[in-house]
């Protein structure tokens, strides 16, 4: 598969930690020393899951190939849409006039953006589709409770969409070398560890220990098995990306691959954990920062438990 254009939509209003000393007592720099986070990124008034999707679809449609109307397949993959019956790749096929295409919704966390690469890599494989639209818009402010003490002010808001072809489409196009993934939901916490239930409690992650410990062995455990996958070794990879769900997080990730810090791409000190958006998200930031021939890895833990790794190169 290759990814043949990258965009993006991140809101511009910015929530600093001291919001947070007002609201429950949690000082700047105990949340900055425990999470790596300083700000967030908040959707204003009048934002929303499908608003970000749309604006990262046309983010990535001012560098297209191709006319939007050529595709046939759209995946919205998020935990935190605005509607479960009408979802996003609905919404995006009518903005956009997407005749005839397949629209498709997954949510498995934190892992969605990256399930919903392996749903397209499905469509491609039978032959049911050539040209996917993924989707991945993350409103977290929508359902987070800011009140609680342990999750609260993790959150941040975004967007991301990626073009992707079962063939190449121009010479400037990314090649994704391998996915993998895996449910992990007999793993620790597993459904327990981080949950959404909007008439309890909003997004919540009772047990952060829990989370921290799998999240550490499992990204490197999906690493060296999408690594296997591609008949690839680690020290092909110039670039990594972790799952944006805390900075000690991705620091312990580096310390076990022996790996300094300067190897990873990061933005959860400004924006908080944008979800299952946040890795891809970081890529299509940096994208222009990562030169021809070089080979990155995105690796995602998620709620659920999940994981999953998959590795791209420019």
């Amino acid at each position: 598969m290759y990814i043949n254009s990258m965009g993006s939509y991140i809101p511009s209003q910015r929530i600093d930690n001291d919001y947070f000393t007002a609201l429950n007592g949690l000082t700047s720099e105990w949340i900055e020393q425990r999470t790596g986070i300083r700000t967030r990124s908040r959707a204003a008034e009048g934002e929303s899951h499908n608003s970000m999707g749309i604006n990262a679809i046309r983010d990535a449609i001012a560098n297209l190939p191709y006319p939007v109307t050529d595709v046939d397949l759209i995946v919205s993959a998020a935990y935190s849409p605005a509607d479960l019956v009408g979802t996003l790749a609905h919404v995006a096929q009518r903005e956009f006039a997407i005749d005839h295409a397949k629209a498709v919704y997954c949510s498995s966390a934190c892992s969605s953006f990256i399930n919903g690469l392996e749903i397209i890599e499905g469509y491609f494989a039978m032959g049911k589709a050539s040209k996917a639209l993924i989707i991945c818009s993350e409103h977290n402010s929508y359902y987070a409770n800011e009140n609680d003490v342990k999750s609260g002010h993790l959150w941040g808001d975004g967007a991301v969409a990626w073009f992707i072809s079962k063939e190449r489409q121009t010479l400037s196009d990314w090649k994704i070398l391998n996915v993998f993934t895996e449910g992990l939901g007999n793993v620790g916490k597993g459904p327990e560890g981080v949950r959404l239930r909007p008439k309890e409690d909003g997004i919540t992650m009772p047990d952060g220990r829990d989370v921290f410990i799998h999240a550490c062995r499992y990204m490197i455990y999906a690493l060296d098995h999408a690594l296997q996958g591609a008949g690839m070794q680690r020290e092909d990879l110039k670039h990594f990306i972790c799952h944006q769900a805390n900075k000690r997080i991705v620091a312990q990730v580096a310390h076990q691959l022996d790996l300094p810090m300067t190897s990873f791409y990061n933005n959860i000190e400004e924006l908080g954990n944008t979800g299952s958006a946040s890795a891809s998200l970081v890529l299509t930031q940096y994208k222009d920062e990562v030169q021809k021939g070089e080979k990155t890895a995105l690796m995602v833990f998620g709620g659920g438990y999940s994981c999953g790794c998959f590795i791209v190169e420019k």
